[in-house]
Parts: C-alpha cells; structure tokens; sequence
C-alpha cells in the first residue's frame, strides 16, 4: 500500500501563493510521485500580500531550492534587519524590532536580565545598542550572521524586501522547469463529490474539467473552494484588530534603500514603507469608519518623498481566520485568514501553512487525523501572531485619538493579558506555547512600546556590579566597531552574487 494515496494536486489561483504552493511541493515531490497543476485566470488580479518578510523566510526559499542571489536579482530585492515603529507609542517617539538577538544569555539569565540590573543602578546605554541587527540597520549597513558565537555577528538574523508579483514570476519559472503544468482558465464550478463531500474536480469556464485528489486553494478573499464549496465559516477578530482598509501605492526610489521597514502611525491606523531596489513600496493601513478612501489616499500620498509610479490602489479585508484544511482542500494565503501586514507576517503564513502540509501531508483524499493536528498548529501560529499585533495598537500613549484611546481601552485576549502580566512583573519575555515570536521580538516590542519592568531577574545579582558594568562597556564598543567595519546596504546588495558565494565559502 502506498504512503499516501494523492497524487494529483491541483492548485486554484496563482500570485504569491500559488506559485509559492507549487514551487515548494515541487522541490519535494518528484513529478512521478505527485502531479501539480496550478490554475489561474489573468482576468482575476491578485493581490501581492506583502514586500517585506522575517527572517523564517530563508529556511522557505531554501526548501524550495531557491538561489538567493538569483532569487534578489529577480525580484529587486533588499535585505531587512528589522522594523522601525514610528509614533506607534507617541508622537515624535521611534523605536526598532530588530531581527535576531541582543547577547547570549549569562550563568542562565537572559542578556537582558543583566542589562535590567544594570538600568536599575542608573546605567545610561539602551539595549538597542547591543543589539547587532538595529546597530547595522541604523548605520545602514550590513553584513551576514557568523557562526562564531565570539562575534557579534552571531547576534544577526535577516530577511528580505522584495517584489511580490516579481517573486511569484521567479517561482513560476522554478515550477514550470520542474514539471508543474500551468492551465490559464476562469474556474465555473467546484464540484463535489456527493457520496464522501470531498472537491472531485473544476469545470472550467472554457468546458474544460480538471480532476485532482487533493486540492490547494489560492483564490484569496473569495475562498472558493475552502470557503464557496465546503462552507468553511471566517472567524472575526476586528474586534481585536479594526483596520479593515488599505491603500497602496508605489513610489520612485530616491536614496539609497535602507535595510528595514518602517511603520509610522496615523490618526486612523498606520502607513509602511519598504524599500527596493528600482522603487518604493507604500500604503496605509486604516479604519474605515474614521477616515474616507480618498482622505486615506489623500494622507498617504502627502507623506511620500518622491513622484508615484501608479495609481493607488485599494483592499478591503476583515482580520480573522478560517480551519483552512478540511476535506481534501487546503487555503493558502488570503482564502485562509487575514492578519494586517504590521509585522511582516502574509508571506510567513503562506510558507509556514506549506511546511505544516508537507510534514502532515494526507495519506488519503480526506485524512481527519492529518487534518486535525494542521489545523491546530495553524490556530496556535494565528492567535501569538494575533496577540502580537494587538499589543502594539494596545500599549500606546496617543491621547485624544479615537482609535487609540480606543485600542488602550479594549479588552484584550486572556493569552495577551499574561504576557503583559509576566513582563511587567519581571522583565519575563520567554511565554507558554511561543510560536513565531519569541522572547527577542517580545523584548523589543514590549520595551519599544513602554511596558517597563518592575523587577529584574535575581540570578543577574551573583555577579559584582562594576564587572557587569565592565563588560556591557566592552562589549558595546565592539559592537560598534564591528558594525562601523560593514559595508553600506546598497554596496553589499552591488556585491550580489559574490557576496553570496562569499558567505557559502565561510
């Protein structure tokens, strides 16, 4: 008896997620195993999910047997060290969420617990500066992570900026080269079967009929086949997350692009910017009921620095989920759920959801148990994201604003609360069932956002406070150096292929 009886998989819809469906399946399943249809209309648009990532990204792209340094020349790709939060806590205040992780932990208390100890006693230096990542991302320069715990660099994680529909272009070649069959059709129908409720093939518009045994659905907020055909109801979560809006728009590239992403809060909800090589990626995410289309156009274009490439364009979405496995359909992408782009994380659930899939892939048209075990590890991944999110619109001191004054007020999920809880009490950012984020974006977060401990970690008072002091000096002025000695983004990102090559030799 084989291991798994699918062996036709027919992807619905292209752009980011199709294409990233197909290329990953690709690179693990011999065409003689499996079969990859994807099917897609040029008449449906699709929406680009996202420009900018974190770092789990890599372990993605090298799955899927991807070249980083074709893969950035394809898609005028950056690098990114982080997120700059602009105005987020209050007006005029700016902090980071970098990638990666500021020190090792010390005799078992976290690097911050030592920086807590050392605040306490009136030192002056901000954990931001021994935090490799943001060191760089502010000097806009950059380097590859080492090995070498002895280095600051060990310290460093990246991640990309990139080109969505670029990328989905890159990915299609990839597919294509490895076997996977493009059909270019207007999906009529789904039918199901009417003895098990299982997807048994798309009439397509043209008369034609596509079977498969098992189903991937990539038609975003339609949710044609997981929504449409199986009736998979969409859990709400604007009551946590409001913003239901967004407006997007590209600019010309001005100066040399710099290696994070910044988020600067609005009176009705927040704008980004991403940086790429041939231009500027831009939008305002926001809430309908406080401000119009057109003033939202109107906000977003007022605080651009350089002339518009296109007309700006508009998405509707309501934040929450949906089980985005059931039967013999998996939703990827939009047609499973939406978490506004404040953290990075649309691209993340594409490739996470296809992880999760391949380890739990379905021994049968309709597997319950493999199922079952998907979609609760899709759950968990959604709320801490969730969470996450929350807590940046929660924790803010912007009086006087309705939506801010609003998010502070809010009740908050039991899950948030805790991690608020343990923190505050101690300086505690390593939380139960941690996902995703984990104690260095946490910190980050938490501190950025002015959530301040009242404690700090006793293990930290073993050690003479003159010798901590000592070190954290020391090591703050390496730091520097070490960071002063990179190169500026923009020549690494010239260096291209060679700087690759380069860090595959080390």
């Amino acid at each position: 008896m084989p291991a798994s009886t699918v062996s036709r998989l027919v992807i619905v819809g292209g752009g980011t997620a199709g294409w990233m469906s197909a290329a990953f399946l690709s690179s693990l399943f011999p065409s003689r195993q499996l079969s990859l249809t994807v099917v897609e209309s040029a008449e449906i648009g699709t929406i680009g999910v996202g420009e900018a990532t974190i770092p789990p990204i890599q372990v993605f792209n090298r799955a899927a047997g991807i070249d980083e340094a074709a893969f950035l020349r394809a898609t005028e790709g950056t690098y990114k060290l982080g997120i700059e939060f602009v105005d987020w806590l209050r007006p005029g205040h700016r902090y980071m969420h970098p990638f990666g992780q500021p020190g090792q932990a010390i005799n078992g208390a976290s690097f911050h617990a030592w920086w807590l100890r050392l605040r306490a006693a009136g030192y002056p230096h901000p954990l931001s500066d021994f935090w490799m990542s943001e060191v760089l991302a502010r000097k806009n320069r950059f380097d590859f992570p080492s090995t070498d715990p002895r280095t600051p660099k060990s310290g460093l994680a990246y991640a990309y900026h990139f080109d969505a529909g670029l990328y989905a272009q890159f990915l299609r070649q990839i597919a294509e080269s490895r076997g996977v069959r493009r059909i270019e059709a207007t999906v009529a129908n789904v039918a199901l079967d009417g003895a098990d409720g299982t997807v048994s093939h798309l009439d397509l518009a043209d008369g034609r009929r596509v079977e498969g045994d098992f189903f991937i659905d990539c038609t975003g907020f339609r949710a044609l086949l997981i929504g449409q055909a199986l009736g998979q109801g969409y859990e709400d979560w604007s009551h946590y997350l409001p913003a239901n809006r967004a407006v997007a728009v590209p600019s010309q590239r001005v100066a040399p692009p710099v290696p994070y992403t910044s988020a600067t809060a609005r009176t009705a909800g927040w704008q980004w910017r991403i940086n790429l090589r041939h231009r500027t990626g831009n939008g305002y995410v926001y809430v309908s009921d406080l401000i119009s289309d057109d003033e939202a156009a109107a906000t977003l274009l007022a605080n651009l620095d350089a002339p518009v490439l296109d007309d700006p364009r508009f998405l509707r979405f309501t934040t929450g989920r949906r089980r985005s496995r059931h039967k013999n359909v998996l939703a990827v992408g939009l047609s499973s759920g939406f978490l506004e782009p404040l953290e990075s994380t649309s691209i993340h659930f594409i490739q996470h959801a296809l992880i999760k899939f391949a380890a739990t892939f379905p021994l049968a048209k309709d597997d319950p148990v493999s199922a079952g075990i998907f979609n609760r590890i899709m759950a968990e991944e959604l709320e801490q994201v969730r969470d996450f999110l929350v807590f940046h619109y929660h924790a803010n001191q912007r009086v006087g604003e309705p939506l801010w004054d609003r998010a502070r007020a809010m009740p908050i999920p039991d899950s948030l609360a805790e991690k608020m809880a343990l923190f505050r009490a101690r300086g505690f950012a390593i939380f139960p069932n941690q996902t995703l984020f984990q104690e260095p974006n946490w910190l980050a977060v938490m501190l950025g956002q002015g959530l301040e401990p009242q404690a700090y970690d006793p293990l930290t008072d073993g050690a003479p406070l003159e010798e901590v002091r000592s070190g954290f000096d020391a090591m703050r002025r390496t730091i520097a150096q070490v960071a002063d000695g990179c190169r500026p983004h923009e020549a690494f990102l010239d260096d291209g292929a060679a700087a690759v090559m380069a860090r595959a030799r080390a």
